[in-house]
């Protein structure tokens, strides 16, 4: 026991114990903080896509951005246990399930796609960094089917070889483009996150 909470408590740090002062259920939350603060991608009353959503920080944090006038919805293959406001829906799916038909599955658009989601790691930075590439392309296969135009878009990538041909991929859909890693990441983190806003659409997608 005392082995395993020596583990645990390796990992805490300043941003977890404010998480759990806030009652957050994740450290995570902070890295969207950041990134609203420096994009303003979530506004009153918008629409939102939670692609990863478990265990529900961002969830949260995104409600409180939207206000009830607005609407969060999150994918995740975990199921969230945390409470959410009523303007919270959460669907326990395997996103690369929802690439093809997402309009449909939705049945709306949003305003903003966010995705936080990361491949369970195996130790191996090149693994890892393509598991983590293939999860961004369905995030961002996604987001060009159910953002609005001029919508926004946060995914979150691990870099390795494919992270510039995946910026250049976001840049080609969105007016303007920017790589931004929030200081709430750990230091030994790989993990970095695209921001594009001003959805265009892009070059054609095939339905």
């Amino acid at each position: 026991m005392k082995r395993a909470a020596a583990k645990a408590n390796r990992w805490e740090d300043h941003y977890t114990r404010l998480a759990r002062k806030e009652r957050f259920p994740a450290r995570s939350v902070y890295k969207l903080q950041e990134i609203q603060k420096r994009f303003a991608v979530i506004g009153a009353g918008d629409n939102v896509l939670d692609l990863g959503c478990a265990p529900g920080s961002w969830l949260m944090y995104a409600a409180g951005l939207t206000g009830p006038s607005g609407r969060v919805v999150g994918v995740d293959l975990t199921p969230v246990a945390v409470s959410l406001p009523a303007h919270v829906t959460v669907h326990t799916r395997d996103v690369f399930e929802l690439v093809e038909e997402p309009a449909a599955f939705f049945g709306q658009e949003f305003d903003v796609v966010v995705s936080d989601m990361a491949p369970a790691t195996t130790g191996s930075r090149s693994v890892d960094a393509a598991r983590s590439h293939q999860l961004c392309e369905a995030a961002l296969a996604i987001a060009r089917k159910v953002l609005r135009p001029g919508g926004s878009f946060v995914c979150k990538i691990f870099q390795g070889e494919d992270f510039q041909p995946f910026c250049g991929a976001v840049r080609a859909v969105f007016r303007e483009f920017r790589i931004f890693k929030p200081q709430s990441c750990r230091k030994a983190s790989k993990e970095i996150y695209l921001i594009g806003k001003g959805n265009t659409g892009g070059p054609h997608v095939r339905s």
